[in-house]
């Protein structure tokens, strides 16, 4: 069976709710000039949710609310300075998993401005729900 590029069936109906580079500031890092509290790091984030397709999306029915994320993500400003971007990516997981329609859930964070010869460095993690996460929730 053909997977897309999330690790979910490409013959299933899904809905993927995306939100794309967004620009955000925090402080994070673990060099010394990354410490700096006047100067926070500059990052580009993506957030895949997948969920099993539920009613009728123009009626509001079975949507994948991207709000929370997007809010969670321009809080991290004012966020005391974390090590790793690791930490931000998996505080961004748990969020997507509070809605339990939440199948996948793909976090990339990215560091423009951390090295001149590249266009960017970041990690991305994927994460899917444990199978038997749904039953309990039910």
């Amino acid at each position: 069976m053909p997977t897309d590029r999330s690790g979910a069936s490409a013959e299933a109906d899904y809905v993927r709710a995306i939100l794309r580079k967004v620009e955000a500031e925090a402080h994070v890092g673990l060099h010394p000039w990354e410490r700096h509290p006047e100067r926070p790091s500059r990052l580009l984030v993506s957030v895949e949710m997948m969920a099993p397709r539920s009613g009728r999306a123009d009626r509001g029915e079975g949507i994948l609310d991207y709000d929370p994320i997007r809010d969670a993500i321009r809080a991290w400003r004012e966020r005391p300075h974390t090590d790793l971007l690791e930490t931000l990516a998996e505080d961004l997981l748990d969020l997507c998993f509070r809605n339990p329609r939440v199948e996948v859930a793909i976090v990339s964070i990215l560091k423009p401005d951390i090295f001149n010869e590249a266009a960017a460095a970041g990690i991305e993690i994927r994460r899917s729900r444990s199978p038997h996460a749904g039953e309990a929730a039910r």
